[in-house]
Formats: structure tokens, sequence, C-alpha cells
């Protein structure tokens, strides 16, 4: 783990890893970054202590740096990079980060490599429905993306669906501004008729879906490009604390409410732990050659520790494997051209 990424570094990743600690016992920890400030932290939890290897360093990305900035200065020495590093030399299985993200994807590029036909990794996140979860892709890591980077994220987040959701054959959908054939950009039209042409790939594509589909749960995996993907995210976050703080303000406005909100608590509770976003923290950096995961910067132990156990279910499950397995259905290393389908 980069211990120093993140908004509050290891301060919320140390108490993270103990709380993931307790949820996958066989856990062990490889901690990068500055001794003295992780140590003590590591000394009140002796559980983790105990299966945790402190690699001093003292270099740690800032939240603020350009990613190319981040690569000259940190590449070799750094905390993020270090942990990178880790995963390519077979020390750890996954790494996780809550640093800066476009450092993070590009040292990760650099290091680990992209997948055999993948040109463009991309970000997944979970994203809450009323059947539990979606898996939506890209959502920040590239700004445009061409009708054959579409189509290998169909491929990535499929591959995800089936260890994350736990589904056979996920079904995809691709994100328009309408559901008719005639809407969007030509790449996303495009993406679409080579997506209708695939077969026995893995999994179901549905077609176009809009906004309103991805918290519906219409389909088990949405892709998108980053710019929109990231616009989406971010404006659903917005939405979902507007309306806890819509929903508090009238609970509290007069004594009646106060008393009707005593007797629906639990209900409220329940609504509460439902949109906890911390729940589904961790995007998973999906088409490269080892297994990432961002958590988000502002987390807490809770959101933390909910990242480091979805890198555990991507190793458990065999992520990279999966993603190899649906491309060789495809038949080439990677996705075809629409002329060669």
């Amino acid at each position: 783990m980069d211990v120093m990424g993140g908004d509050h570094g290891a301060a919320v990743v140390i108490p993270g890893a103990a709380l993931a600690l307790e949820k996958h016992p066989g856990l062990t920890f490889r901690l990068y970054g500055d001794k003295t400030v992780i140590e003590p932290l590591l000394n009140k939890a002796p559980a983790l202590k105990a299966v945790s290897t402190v690699i001093h360093t003292d270099v740690a990305v800032k939240m603020d740096d350009q990613p190319s900035q981040a690569l000259r200065r940190g590449r070799g020495k750094s905390s993020m990079w270090r942990a990178i590093q880790a995963v390519k030399d077979g020390e750890a299985d996954a790494v996780v980060s809550a640093g800066n993200t476009g450092a993070l994807m590009a040292m990760a590029k650099v290091c680990l490599r992209t997948m055999a036909g993948v040109d463009r990794p991309s970000i997944s996140c979970l994203w809450p429905t009323p059947q539990g979860f979606c898996i939506v892709l890209d959502v920040g890591a590239s700004i445009g993306a061409e009708a054959e980077d579409l189509v290998n994220m169909a491929v990535l987040g499929a591959a995800m669906a089936k260890i994350v959701l736990g589904k056979d054959c996920p079904t995809v959908g691709l994100l328009n501004i309408g559901t008719e054939e005639v809407k969007g950009l030509d790449n996303i039209k495009q993406a679409s008729r080579l997506l209708k042409k695939m077969a026995s790939v893995g999994f179901e594509y549905k077609g176009f879906v809009e906004g309103n589909d991805i918290s519906k749960g219409t389909t088990d995996v949405v892709i998108t490009e980053g710019f929109a993907g990231n616009i989406a995210l971010k404006t659903a976050e917005g939405t979902a604390r507007l309306l806890t703080s819509f929903l508090r303000e009238a609970m509290m406005s007069s004594a009646r409410n106060k008393l009707g909100y005593a007797f629906a608590k639990p209900a409220f509770d329940a609504l509460k732990e439902k949109l906890d976003p911390r729940k589904g923290n961790g995007g998973v950096f999906l088409g490269l050659e080892g297994i990432v995961v961002k958590s988000h910067g502002s987390t807490d132990d809770i959101g933390y520790a909910c990242a480091i156990g979805i890198a555990h279910d991507m190793v458990r499950h065999n992520l990279i494997k999966t993603i190899r397995g649906l491309f060789e259905a495809l038949h080439v290393p990677g996705v075809p051209t629409e002329e060669g389908i």
C-alpha cells in the first residue's frame, strides 16, 4: 500500500488496513511511506503489525502534482512507485493507493504496462442500484475514446462483473444520449455496431443506455469514456449529498417532524447505509498487467478497508486471467476492428 497517498495519508490507511484484516484474516501488507509516521500508528494495531512490513520512502506524490511531474520526481523512489513496483516484482498481489489519480495511472502504465490489445486502461467504479451494484467505466482514466477503446472497456467491465457481481454472463450497456440507433457521436455508434456483432464472448450487449439507467441497474456494466463518466459519477455523489441534506433539514424543521423521524429512524438508517459511498469505495484500474485499486482520496478508514477488500477479491478470483480469457474468446489479442469481424 502507498501509505502516504490521499488527503489523510497514514492516519486513514493504517486503521483501514486493520479493519480489512479483520474481514480477510489471510492478508499480509507491505506498507510504503515514511516509517516515522507509519510505525506509531502501527503500534496501536498489533494484529496488523504482525502481518506487515514497513518499507521507508522519503518521497511522497502530492495530490496536486501533475502526472508527468510526479513521474519524473517519484519514479523509482516514491511510496506510490515502490508500491506499484512490488506488484511487478511479485512481492505483492495488488496495490492500493488513495493518492493522486493521474500520477497513479501514469506510474502504473509505465511500471506494469498495459495488457496486449489495450491502449487505454480504464477506471471502474461500483454504482449503487436497487439490485445492489453495477459497474461503470471509465470514470476518469482518460478523456475521449475510439470505438475500439469502448469495446475493450466492455470486455474489461464484463470480466470485473463476473468477479464482483458473480455474473456468469453480465449484461453490458453503452452510455448515450438516447437509446435510438441514430443518436450519439460516431465513435459511440461504431462501438455499438462492433459490440452487436460480437458473439459468445462471455457477456451480453444490451445496446444504448441513458444516464438514468445507471442507477436503475438496467445493465450490469455501463461503458462510457472518462470525461462523461467522471462527470456522471461526481454529479451522482453531489446529488446524494444534496438529498441527504434536504431530508435532514425537513426532519428537523418542526417538533412533529422530529417525532416522526424518531419512529422512522431505522428506515432512515437503512437508507443511509445503502447510499453510503464508502461501501463501494475503490476504483479498479482495468487493462493493466497487474491489479491496482484507487481509493477515494478523502475517504475514511471504512472506505479504505473497502478498497482493500476489492483488491482482495480481484486477486482471489484472478481478474487478470478472466480478462485474458474474454479477449481470447475474440480470437485476437485485443479487439478486432469493425472490418475485421
